[in-house]
């Protein structure tokens, strides 16, 4: 029985001098400690190098003003000591000393560096592999210069070439900087969303909480008016003070939707004739009680537009308000509609309708017309009194316009010139509006059961005695507990819900009730602070037949009541 005889052990040694790639063996500092044969031939030096710091057997090419390699090969393995890592470096021109005084010969390398490490991990040598690829760029100039056909091309080529070894290092720290300024504008980006999402939530929820006093004020004063009904001298005062407290709350928050690009419509063929008309006789009380005349002039045929009623009406308002703040007493404010010269745009295929307002108040410089519209701007008042509002009423006004395909525009003569504010919207095609519920068409008033859900108690208790006098029968709760509780033992008509309790919210209240067995007869109506379209979306989903903004007035809750006011 034969056994096989042993292979001695390599002569690591010897491997590592036949090795064919040019290798050369470096301690941390830089000092060369091994070199091959192959190593050796490539650099035209000898073995009295080892021992002796790299850098100081290969320096820079003293007649080359532009030569970095000695800068790029002790960057390229301090980086391989620091991380431990292996470093392939980019073709670089890197000359080498020939046997002539101070003669260096042109190279071209591709080198790559590699760690060695112990068992802590420390580096204790770094192997610096190269390839001399000198021949190989030669023979690419050459070739470029036998190509006439494309010789300027190649020299181009040559050209980013040459300039590749010149500018690794700025193309290197430029995309470190790129990487640091993305890093940093993504992290911009982030902190601008959760702020502006936190600018949103607080904004609402100012709202809402504006809107629960302005609702019980509101309600307590329709109260009083009810009570006096020979009037009394403060009740239209607190009306026309709650009435601008009210527009600023809707402003603040419409103000904030318009800014990104949140503001709602909800579509329909009006008459804006009807729109108008509405629009001015709610405010012309204001007029008068200011000094103000308020002139209208509008056609005798009904002009459609498909368009929200409420939104366009809040162009009105916002348009006659800022004429009343900046017209001093005795003033004139004259509001205009016309279709003449309506001609056909793309955009507004029917025409367009003009909506002027014109006031002879104190103008402005004609060249502030576009600033007007911007966020939290006011003009100089008219009078010593600072005016009242916001400065949001003229941008919600320009963002409710273009979301109906139109534009509007301010003008002034100058200061003291007064101001008009023309707004162009298209033209709906011709035929009938859509059927509007109004008063006139209620049903006789029957009593209902009523249950009220608010923890305002103030509101509760004035809805509560408003709706007792027109003889319904009213509960009022204030949580949402105690509302599925009363509704367990009792069947109501109508359910007014606040969402903003203090236990469970209205919509756990909603879905709550509707898993009743006689939960569908019920209409519930959530009535609340929160107004936005997601708000209603909500309550939808959560079984509500209604969504209505805070502050409800006492007739259109009675419509309501009734089952004739639309949703809004």
């Amino acid at each position: 029985m034969s056994t096989s005889t042993p292979h001695p052990a390599p002569d690591f040694r010897s491997l590592f001098d036949a090795t064919l790639s040019p290798l050369l063996v470096l301690a941390p500092d830089f000092t060369i400690v091994e070199v091959n044969r192959a190593y050796l031939t490539a650099t035209r030096t000898e073995r009295s190098i080892v021992g002796r710091p790299i850098f100081d057997v290969f320096p820079d090419n003293p007649d080359d003003p532009s030569a970095d390699g000695v800068a790029n090969l002790r960057r390229s393995l301090r980086t391989v000591v620091d991380t431990g890592r292996t470093d392939s470096m980019p073709l670089q021109r890197y000359d080498i000393p020939t046997s002539d005084e101070g003669a260096f010969a042109e190279r071209y390398w591709s080198p790559v560096n590699t760690p060695v490490v112990d068992g802590d991990g420390r580096v204790t040598h770094i192997i610096h592999r190269v390839e001399d690829v000198t021949d190989f760029v030669h023979l690419r100039r050459v070739g470029r210069e036998q190509e006439r056909a494309v010789a300027q091309a190649q020299m181009r080529a040559e050209g980013m070439e040459i300039d590749l070894f010149v500018r690794a290092r700025e193309i290197r720290e430029v995309n470190e900087q790129l990487s640091r300024v993305n890093a940093e504008l993504d992290a911009a980006g982030r902190t601008l969303k959760e702020e502006q999402q936190a600018k949103d939530r607080f904004i609402a929820t100012l709202s809402h909480e504006l809107r629960n006093p302005l609702a019980a004020a509101t309600a307590a004063t329709e109260l009083l008016a009810l009570d006096l009904p020979d009037g009394h001298p403060a009740l239209p005062v607190l009306e026309r003070q709650l009435g601008t407290l009210v527009r600023m709350s809707n402003d603040l928050l419409d103000g904030t939707r318009a800014v990104t690009g949140r503001l709602e419509l909800v579509r329909e063929r009006t008459d804006l004739c009807s729109v108008v008309h509405g629009a001015c006789a709610d405010i012309r009380g204001l007029f008068g009680h200011e000094d103000r005349a308020l002139d209208v002039d509008l056609p005798a045929d009904p002009v459609l537009v498909d368009g929200d009623r409420l939104r366009l009406a809040q162009v009105l308002t916002n348009l006659l308000s800022n004429a009343l703040k900046y017209t001093m007493p005795g003033g004139r404010t004259r509001v205009r509609l016309s279709t003449a010269n309506a001609a056909a745009t793309a955009r507004a295929p029917y025409g367009q309708v003009r909506l002027t307002v014109e006031d002879d108040g104190i103008g402005f410089a004609p060249g502030q017309s576009e600033e007007l519209f911007g966020v939290f701007m006011r003009a100089v008042p008219a009078g010593p009194s600072t005016p009242e509002g916001l400065g949001l009423g003229l941008a919600v006004a320009r963002t409710i316009v273009e979301l109906h395909g139109g534009t509007i525009t301010a003008h002034s003569d100058g200061p003291g010139t007064g101001a008009s504010f023309t707004a162009l919207l298209p033209l709906a095609p011709s035929g009938a509006p859509e059927p509007r519920r109004t008063p006139s068409a209620r049903p006789a008033p029957r009593q209902l059961a009523v249950l009220i859900v608010e923890d305002n108690t103030d509101l509760a208790t004035t809805y509560r005695t408003l709706l007792e006098r027109q003889g319904h029968h009213v509960t009022a709760v204030h949580t949402g507990a105690d509302a599925l509780t009363a509704t367990e033992s009792h069947l109501f008509d109508v359910v007014l819900c606040d969402l903003g309790l203090p236990d469970i919210d209205g919509y756990a209240v909603a879905r709550a009730m509707r898993s009743r067995p006689h939960g569908h007869k019920a209409r519930l109506i959530a009535v609340s602070g929160f107004s936005r379209g997601s708000d209603r979306g909500q309550s939808t989903a959560a079984g509500f037949d209604a969504h209505l903004a805070k502050p409800l007035p006492l007739a259109d809750l009675l419509e309501l009541l009734e089952g004739t006011l639309p949703e809004r």
